[in-house]
């Protein structure tokens, strides 16, 4: 299942936070991307929030990978999850008597 996981930041927090925990962050990202749990990976161009696409089995098992990230671990960051599923729109192009 694909997750959405948007980086949700602690209010009232400096960059100088943040610091210590960036490389180990950044790899530990890395290992999950090389594992095929981090699909895709960005930043909001607004706030700079990390915006990742996980596949994993479930919510739970997202919030569990995302549980072991430095940041979170640190307190500093939490994530707001979404569960996608494939749309399913198209196939009202298709489908006999349909009238919209």
């Amino acid at each position: 299942m694909k997750i959405l996981a948007l980086e949700l930041e602690k209010p009232g927090l400096s960059a100088s936070d943040f610091q210590p925990f960036l490389k180990s962050e950044a790899a530990q990202a890395w290992a999950l991307y090389q594992a095929g749990v981090i699909r895709e990976l960005y930043f909001n161009a607004d706030q700079h929030t990390a915006v990742l696409v996980l596949e994993c089995s479930g919510i739970e098992e997202a919030q569990k990978t995302l549980a072991a990230l430095p940041l979170v671990q640190a307190g500093l960051i939490q994530f707001d999850l979404v569960p996608l599923v494939p749309y399913s729109g198209f196939s009202r192009l298709f489908e006999p008597n349909q009238t919209n």
